[in-house]
């Protein structure tokens, strides 16, 4: 019999992972401001995973804040693609989001899911100016934006872009920064469900903890613990 499989992700992820996935493949979408707060988030990751009841988990996230790190592979297979974070995930590879941020670090990245998910400091204006009024609303985006000179709308994939592009752009005019349209890719999502799973991947056998240096091995290669199971 195959072994089972299940896929947690927020829901930014999700949007992307879900025209490859196969029929019957469960799926689970966690809250998206549980990115706020990774021990939160990390709390959630585990309980999902501990009730998954799958024999292998893929986890669509990066270290998204070390939110992964010291979760434990109880009963399955863990299966983590080698990224920071997401925007690697929505490019392509986490080769590719270093080349952006070597070229242009200030970046503040959007993806369709980003925008219709709503969680970003441009939608947060609206709160605070409900809360603090308008002017002060403005000084603590400003603030919040103040290292960011460009606007990245990510492409990820089939579909109309157009006012996911127009709502990207007035974002950029409103703020002040320069507007960008990146060609994403879809092929770290592919390997997530189809494999293989080969180094650009975490791969944690059941019984074992994510470290650390699984994702940053200090000689650049695999970990002396290749297989988690360091307390």
């Amino acid at each position: 019999m195959p072994p089972t499989r299940k896929v947690l992700a927020c829901a930014t992820v999700m949007e992307e992972l879900q025209p490859w996935l196969p029929a019957g493949i469960a799926c689970q979408v966690l809250d998206f401001g549980l990115h706020v707060n990774p021990p939160a988030l990390k709390a959630a990751l585990q309980a999902a995973i501990d009730a998954a009841a799958a024999d292998e988990i893929i986890l669509g996230y990066g270290l998204c804040s070390m939110a992964v790190i010291g979760l434990r592979a109880n009963g399955c297979t863990l299966i983590v693609p080698r990224v920071d974070d997401c925007i690697s995930i929505f490019l392509g590879s986490g080769d590719e989001y270093r080349r952006q941020a070597r070229s242009e670090p200030g970046t503040y990245y959007l993806t369709k899911g980003w925008i219709e998910v709503g969680d970003t400091p441009f939608r947060e204006y609206d709160r605070l100016a409900g809360q603090y009024g308008p002017e002060r609303a403005e000084r603590l985006i400003r603030l919040a934006l103040k290292h960011y000179t460009r606007l990245a709308l990510i492409h990820t994939g089939p579909g109309d872009m157009a006012p996911y592009r127009a709502y990207a752009r007035s974002l950029a005019e409103r703020w002040g920064l320069r507007f960008a349209e990146l060609a994403g890719s879809d092929a770290l999502v592919r390997k997530m469900i189809f494999g293989p799973w080969d180094d650009d991947f975490v791969v944690i056998p059941p019984g074992g903890t994510i470290l650390y240096q699984h994702f940053f091995p200090a000689d650049g290669r695999e970990s002396t613990d290749p297989k988690g199971l360091a307390a």
